[in-house]
C-alpha cells in the first residue's frame, strides 16, 4: 500500500519505519525542517533501540521516504496516518489542535478516496470530529473513512513491540476502511481486534490507565511494607504467580513517567468528568504517583536529619526508565529539583538522556561524563533510572574506594546481599 505517516515524533517514525519494513511503501511528513533533513540521511532523532537500523534500510531500499511538502507526501496515497501529538492541557485534558489541523490538510490534499488512521492516542469522539472535518474540506468526488487505532508501544521496545505486540486494535464503523487496516498490519502476524471507534478510543485510555493504577498499588503496598517489616518484592513475586493479576508492572519504586501514563490517565479522569462522572480510583492514582516520585528525597532529608545544606549528591539516571532519552514526567526533575531547594549540591549523569535532561532539570545540576566522577566526592548517591550500567556500581573501582558509602535506591536494582555491608536504602524493602 501506499502510505503517508504524518509526524515524525515517537509514535510516528516508529509506525512509518515499521510499515515500511513489512513491505509498504511510506512516506513520513513532518513541518520541522531541521528534523526531517536529519531523518533523510537515516539519523533518528529519538534513541529507539534498533530504529536507525531500520531508518536505514528501508530507505536504501525505497521504502521510506521523508518530506515536509503536505502536497507531495499525501500524492497516490491509499492511507493517511496521524501520528502528531496531543499535548496535556492545563485542565488534564488533550489538545487536539494538531490533529485537527492534519486533518483538515489530508482533506484538502487528497486528490483520491482515503483511509485516515488516527494513531495518537485521542479521547473518545475525537475520531467522529476528524471525519467531520474530512468530509468538510474534501473534494466532491473523494470519499474518506477514518480508523481508530490507537498503539501500544513501551519506550525502549517500540520495534520489539511492533513486531510482537499482544494485539492490534481496530475501530471502524466502515467495513471495507476496518478490512483493510488489518491487511496493511497482517505481515506483523500479531492478532486484530476489531470493535467499533469509540471503544477502541477508549481502549487505550483504559489499558494506560489500568497499568497506572497497577504501580501505584505496589508502590502504596511497598510504602507499608516498609512500616511492618515485610519485603515488597517477595510480595510482588506471590501477588505476580496469580494468573489473575500476572507479574508485570508489580515493581516498586519512585513512580512512574514518560509521554503516556502520566498524560493519558489525566486525560481519562477529564473525559470521565465531561460525563459528569468522578473517577475516584485513578484520582488517587495520579496523588499516590506524585507523592512516590518525592520518596527517595524524604528519605534522604531523614538520614540527614533534615539539613541537606551544602551536602553533594550524585545522582545516577535521569530518564523516566532506561533504554529511551524520554525526559518527561521523569522522576529526576522532581528529585534533583527539591534537594537543590534544600541547599544541595547536585551532579548527575545518564547514559543516553543528558542533552534531553538539560532542557527540563535545572540549571543548578552539574553534569557529569560517566558514573566514576558522578559518584566521587559525594555525601551520597541516588539511583533514579535502573540503567544496566548502574546495575553493576559495586564493583566498580570509583565505588569501591568510597568509604561509608550511602545509596538511595529507587528502583531496587540491588539484593540484600549486594548491600549488607553499607548504608542502603530502596523502596518497600
Amino acid at each position: 500500500m501506499n502510505i503517508a505517516v504524518v509526524g515524525t515524533g515517537y509514535v510516528g517514525l516508529v509506525t512509518g519505519t515499521c510499515l515500511a519494513d513489512i513491505g509498504h511503501q511510506v512516506t513520513c511528513i513532518d513541518i520541522d525542517e531541521e528534523k526531517i533533513a536529519k531523518l533523510k540521511r537515516g539519523e533518528s532523532p529519538i534513541y529507539e533501540p534498533g530504529l536507525e537500523e531500520l531508518l536505514e534500510r528501508n530507505i536504501n531500499n525505497g521504502n521510506l521516504t521523508f518530506t515536509t511538502d503536505y502536497k507531495q507526501g499525501f500524492k497516490d496515497k491509499d492511507v493517511a496516518y496521524i501520528a502528531v501529538g496531543t499535548p496535556e492541557n492545563e485542565d488534564g485534558s488533550a489538545n487536539l489542535t494538531f490533529v485537527e489541523t492534519v486533518a483538515k490538510q489530508i482533506a484538502e490534499t487528497a486528490q483520491q478516496d482515503i483511509i485516515v488512521v488516527t494513531k495518537s492516542t485521542v479521547p473518545v469522539g475525537t475520531n467522529h470530529r476528524v471525519l467531520e472535518i474530512l468530509k468538510e474540506n474534501k473534494k466532491d468526488n473523494v470519499h474518506v473513512s477514518v480508523v481508530s487505532n490507537p498503539e501500544f508501544l513501551r519506550e525502549g521496545s517500540a520495534i520489539y513491540d511492533t513486531f510482537n505486540g499482544d494485539r492490534i486494535v481496530i475501530g471502524a464503523d466502515d467495513q471495507h476502511a476496518a478490512d483493510t487496516i488489518e491487511e496493511i498490519n497482517r505481515p506483523f502476524n500479531v492478532s486484530v481486534y476489531k470493535t467499533d471507534v469509540a471503544s477502541a478510543e477508549m481502549i487505550k485510555y483504559a489499558s494506560n490507565a489500568f497499568l497506572a493504577t497497577k504501580i501505584s498499588f505496589i508502590n502504596e503496598v511497598a510504602n507499608i511494607c516498609e512500616r511492618v517489616g515485610a519485603n515488597v518484592e517477595d510480595v510482588a513475586a506471590g501477588m505476580g504467580m496469580d494468573d489473575r493479576i500476572g507479574n508485570k508492572f508489580l515493581n516498586a519504586g519512585i513512580g512512574y513517567g514518560g509521554s503516556c501514563f502520566p498524560k493519558d490517565t489525566k486525560a481519562l479522569i477529564d473525559i470521565a468528568k465531561r460525563v459528569d462522572y468522578d473517577f475516584k480510583i485513578l484520582n488517587q492514582v495520579v496523588d499516590v504517583n506524585t507523592q512516590q516520585q518525592r520518596l527517595l528525597v524524604d528519605k534522604v532529608k531523614d538520614h540527614f536529619n533534615g539539613n541537606l545544606q551544602g551536602k553533594t549528591f550524585g545522582v545516577l539516571g535521569l530518564a523516566f526508565k532506561p533504554n529511551t532519552d524520554d525526559m518527561r514526567e521523569a522522576a529526576s526533575i522532581v528529585v534533583t529539583k527539591e534537594l537543590l531547594d534544600a541547599g544541595a549540591n547536585v551532579k548527575a549523569f545518564d547514559p543516553i538522556a543528558m542533552d534531553n535532561a538539560k532542557q527540563f532539570l535545572d540549571d543548578r545540576i552539574n553534569y557529569q561524563n560517566n558514573t566514576e566522577d558522578t559518584i566521587q566526592n559525594v555525601d551520597a548517591i541516588l539511583i533514579l533510572t535502573e540503567w544496566d550500567e548502574f546495575k553493576d556500581l559495586f564493583n566498580n573501582e570509583a565505588f569501591k574506594a568510597i568509604q561509608n558509602p550511602v545509596v538511595f535506591d529507587g528502583r531496587n536494582i540491588y539484593s540484600a546481599e549486594e548491600v549488607n555491608s553499607m548504608t542502603y536504602y530502596s523502596v518497600g524493602r
